[in-house]
């Protein structure tokens, strides 16, 4: 790669992580006359081409449609880019910086809004393009003010989780995932965890053929038996009697025959994990504790057998 080539590429690199693939795209194509066999420039073109489109309409959505619209539109570029058999990193980093500048400029404009459904949201995804931006702490200002609006999201707390997971607290990231999980798993957006804490974990189930609301059901319960969500907290009372009720509400729905039992099966088994929990913590008896391992066995002998090995 020549120095001309080199140079056009870091200014094009420029343009995306300013948001403008279209100016980006024009540079490429002519550092690729003078070097047709490069890859990076070939790559960054496809990057460039991808996003064009979503710029040209971006100016014609309000505000958190906006932010909304290149979230979203993220993931799809993260499956395209993943089918690449070439991929580079500056390519996808200024692409990066370029696509959350951007949706962070839109849900900023929401901080004044009333509707504090909206506004929570606002700030919660501020904090997930922070995060994205690699300004963890700017991304915790923002994550806590979406808690302090609409407190204990699985979402919200998930992303919190990542955060301090990316910020080099394992022992509050343990913590918080395993609460984000307990709370609702299926909320809980995978495409946007970053951290290898949870990442590694993701992979890991997912390689035993789950995925979908499965996958998701499954993370907590090999994230138990994996050791990764072993940082725990004692339950007030009101939170063990809705334990209980959901469990007891799960057991009902478990037996009647067209009850999805892919999903059904793993949130019970973590709910059971947590009421076991609950009984150590309180030095409850171990009667209690061995009933509630024979439901597991009963339900996933497999699992049993990892749990109490």
């Amino acid at each position: 790669m020549g120095t001309q080539s080199e140079k056009q590429i870091a200014l094009a690199y420029q343009f995306l992580a300013a948001g403008n693939p279209k100016q980006a795209k024009q540079i490429l194509e002519d550092a690729l006359t003078d070097d047709l066999e490069n890859k990076e420039i070939i790559f960054g073109i496809r990057c460039c081409s991808f996003w064009i489109d979503t710029m040209h309409i971006l100016p014609t959505k309000e505000a958190f449609e906006q932010g909304e619209m290149l979230v979203n539109q993220w993931k799809s570029f993260q499956t395209f880019i993943s089918r690449e058999t070439v991929n580079h990193e500056k390519a996808v980093y200024a692409t990066c910086r370029g696509v959350f500048s951007l949706a962070l400029a839109g849900y900023q404009r929401l901080y004044s809004e009333k509707d504090p459904a909206l506004k929570a949201e606002a700030y919660r995804k501020s904090g997930l393009c922070y995060k994205k931006l690699g300004e963890y702490e700017m991304a915790l200002e923002s994550l806590q003010e979406a808690n302090k609006i609409a407190p204990g999201t699985a979402a919200g707390t998930a992303e919190m989780a990542d955060c301090y997971a990316l910020y080099g607290d394992e022992k509050l990231a343990k913590l918080l995932f395993r609460e984000a999980f307990f709370i609702d798993a299926r909320k809980i957006d995978l495409n946007f965890l970053d951290s290898e804490l949870i990442c590694l974990l993701i992979r890991q189930v997912a390689l035993k053929g789950y995925n979908g609301a499965a996958l998701q059901e499954w993370i907590p319960v090999y994230g138990v038996l994996f050791g990764v969500f072993n940082v725990k907290r004692e339950l007030s009372a009101p939170e063990v009697g809705k334990l209980k009720q959901e469990i007891f509400a799960r057991e009902n729905e478990a037996k009647n025959p067209t009850s999805d039992m892919e999903t059904l099966t793993p949130r019970l088994i973590n709910l059971y994990f947590w009421l076991i929990d609950h009984y150590v913590m309180s030095n409850d008896s171990v009667t209690k504790i061995n009933e509630v391992l024979l439901k597991i066995k009963l339900l996933a002998p497999e699992i049993h057998a990892m749990y109490v090995k």
